[in-house]
Parts: C-alpha cells; structure tokens; sequence
C-alpha cells in the first residue's frame, strides 16, 4: 500500500500542471503536450464521442506520446463536433467512423477507449480485445453479470492492457482513506455505507416518440437492445435510466462509491442481496429505474448499505454522495472532495478490549485529478506490458459490476436472493432469469 500510494502521489506532483478539473478547456491542449518521435507514439481510438468517453480522450492526450487517430460514434453531429473540438486545440483530423467494427479494423489503433451505453461494453469490448487492442473501457463493464463474466474471461485470455474507468482508484485521497481503514484503528467495522443523493436530478417529462435525427444510425446505436420507435428520453445522457441500456444509479454512481465499500472491506461476494425502493419521487415520469433504492449486501460479519434517491441532496453525513466505515472506535467517512474521522466518545464502560480511543482526523482534501492520474497509470501500463501496475484492472470492474447488478437483480425479483459463487447463480429463478441478457436485432452476446 506504501509503494502504490507513493507512486500515485509522484504521479500527482508530475500532473498537477495538466489541470485539477476533468472539465479540462479542449484548447489548452496544445499547450500541453510536447513533440514525441512518431515511433513513441501511442495511438488511440474513441468508440462513443459524446460523453465521458471524449473527456477520457482529452485525459489522455495531455500525455504528449498518446495521439488519436479515430473517433467513431453513431452520431455524425457529434463527430463533427468532437472533430472540430480536437481541431481548435490544433490536433490533427482523425479518421471518423460510424461502425466501430471498421474503427477495430483499422491497424493504426493501438488502444480503444469505449465510452458507448452500458449495453454496447461487451460486444465492443470483446471485439476490441479479440482484435488485439489494449482497451479503456468505461464503466461499469457491462450491462449484466453474464457479460460483465465473459469480459473478464476475454481479458484473462489475452494479452491486453485493459483499465475500466474507476478513476478513483487512483485518487491519492481515496488511497489514503483505505489505508487508515486497513490499518484496523476504527476497529471492527460492522457496516460499511455507499450513497448517492442526487439533487440536480429531477423528473424527466414523458415525451413522445419521434423521427430518427438526421445523421443518427438508430440501428446501430439501438444494437443488441430491444427494438423500439426512437424516442429522446432514451437518447444520449438519459439513456442510464432505462433497463434496456443500463441500471439507473446503482450502476452509475454506484459502481464508483460501491467499489470502494468493497475495497475498504476486502469484500468479495455477498452471501446474500435484498433491495427496497421504487419510482417514491416521480412515479409518473419516464424513467425505469427507481429513483429511490436502499440495498442491503450480507456478508459473515458485515453488511454493506447502498441507498440512492434523486431530487434531494441531504445525503449522509451531510454529504451528497459517499462512503461512511463504521466501526466500534470510529467512522470515517470518504468523499470526491476529502475524507475524515469521527472517533466514538470514550465511555465509563469502555470496552478496552475494543482497542484505545481513537484521534478525530479532520477533514484531508482531495489532490489533483484523478482521472488524469488514471489514464497516466493505464499509458505506464501499456507501455510495460505490465498488467500488475493497473491500478483498476478487468477484476476490479467485475467484482464492483457483479455487486451492483445483484442489486438491481434483487430490486427487479421483490426477494432476498442468495449467491452461490461456485455455481454462479441464485436461489431464486426470477433472479436467474436476470443473470444472462437478451440480444436482438441480429447481434448475439459473445461467448468465450
């Protein structure tokens, strides 16, 4: 843990000139990044342009070896837009594509960053790595546990470089936090919480269906998803709220903060899942997934607490998103902007067995960019072949996938469901039927 937090520290000092914001201005690129031998460079293509698969690029390209010479998206307004973006911070005109299977035939690639839907991870993903692509994939993985499997299986044989998008994996605070958790000062900790209370997130208006906009290859984008006339609310941004395409927040946010309840608690898969929430906010609007969900992981000696609402900002701990450890001595609580610990009162009954009170720690501040850190750390990688310097490799993106797709598997069955890790299903048959997806309009899930 020294050694690793050392080395994200270093890499912090060596970034902090790149930028703090990961809305880093496009046009200060130039600024930025340095002339490189063109047999140094590292050659990059973006598959899903709009989001945060363009600002995954952009972190990238402060590092002066890494040069993008493709992007390809479904959408041909937003690959001009990207297009002309890279243009203004006087990067060279990539290659544009539609079909991402031409982007992966393109021998001028070496690394593909996936920011599509969560239902195109997979069939992308696997076709990058089957192409010989190192890839940066977002998250989460996958859009089901069967997919989120088959992925890791690909990756384990091969020979790719592959970083799932966890950046906080590589946020020297975040780092840090685990530490204080692993060094056993809070004692022992019988409940871990992750949240996230989104207030900037409001009712999203029933609309209804509409033509194709000009330059959108529907089909395309609709993929192995059910075919379904076009409709906006199910387009670009909002398409996470819908089950055909993602799983709302538990998936969202919650593959972020879940990822580190388990990290902190060296947790592997819970003995068993039960979910409660449901559309409490906006029962008439649009979306699919609830807007409220509290859900409940089971473990030996331990639980996790995964709880999300929209519309409201109160969250624990007076903070809108998080991870609280709470143990016998103390709870510290972990967020994007620090961390802090709240020792428990010293009683007249204290338990000496429980170990010696603890100091409170104000509140560490974040450092740096964490994203930035991130893509720094995967380029390393790539460049040394050396999967072990991963800081979030295929099995941190599937054990964090696997934790909150149970969670929505339990919401979606109304019961406590029970996983048995040897034969990789549940208890219950509703739940069973949720594991493995249906794939339409031709496309067939990958197998290994």
């Amino acid at each position: 843990m020294d050694n690793r937090r050392n080395f994200i520290k270093k890499s912090f000092i060596c970034s902090t000139s790149l930028g703090a914001s990961l809305l880093f201005p496009v046009e200060l690129l130039a600024t930025v990044r340095n002339k490189v031998s063109p047999n140094d460079t590292i050659q990059v293509g973006l598959i899903g342009c709009r989001g945060m698969g363009f600002t995954d690029l952009i972190s990238m390209l402060k590092i002066s070896e890494v040069k993008v010479v493709a992007l390809c998206d479904v959408d041909k307004n937003v690959l001009e837009s990207r297009s002309n973006d890279l243009n203004k911070a006087g990067v060279k005109k990539p290659k544009l594509y539609q079909d991402y299977r031409k982007l992966l035939d393109d021998k001028d690639v070496d690394i593909v960053i996936i920011g599509t839907p969560d239902h195109w991870h997979c069939l992308q993903f696997t076709d990058a790595i089957a192409a010989g692509k190192d890839a940066y994939c977002e998250k989460p993985i996958a859009n089901s546990i069967a997919e989120s499997k088959t992925m890791l299986d690909f990756v384990n044989a091969n020979n790719s470089i592959v970083q799932i998008g966890q950046w906080q994996r590589s946020q020297p605070h975040f780092v840090d936090a685990i530490e204080y958790v692993h060094s056993g000062k809070l004692g022992q900790i019988r409940l871990a919480k992750a949240w996230a209370y989104q207030g900037w997130m409001k009712s999203i208006p029933v609309l209804p269906d509409s033509s194709v906009p000009k330059g959108v290859d529907y089909n395309m984008w609709l993929g192995p998803a059910l075919k379904r006339p076009f409709n906006p609310n199910r387009f670009h941004f909002n398409f996470r709220w819908f089950w055909d395409y993602a799983g709302g927040l538990m998936t969202d946010w919650g593959v972020h903060l879940m990822d580190y309840a388990l990290y902190g608690m060296k947790a592997g898969t819970p003995k068993s899942v039960m979910a409660l929430g449901g559309k409490f906010a906006y029962p008439n609007d649009a979306q699919e997934a609830p807007d409220t969900l509290q859900t409940v992981y089971e473990y030996d000696d331990f639980s996790i607490l995964w709880e999300h609402a929209t519309g409201i900002d109160g969250g624990n701990y007076g903070r809108d998103h998080g991870i609280a450890f709470i143990g016998n001595n103390g709870t510290l609580i972990l967020d994007r902007s620090g961390w802090e610990v709240i020792p428990e009162d010293e009683r007249e009954d204290w338990d000496k067995n429980l170990g010696p009170k603890i100091d409170a720690i104000p509140l560490q501040t974040n450092q740096g960019n964490g994203l930035d850190l991130h893509t720094k750390n995967f380029i390393e990688s790539v460049k040394s072949r050396d999967r072990s310097t991963l800081n979030a490799p295929i099995e941190v993106g599937y054990d964090t996938a696997l934790v909150c797709h149970m969670g929505n598997i339990a919401y979606k069955s109304g019961n406590r469901i029970y996983w048995d890790k040897q034969k990789g299903i549940f208890d219950n048959a509703k739940a069973n039927e949720l594991i493995i997806p249906t794939y339409h309009n031709g496309w067939n899930i990958p197998k290994f």
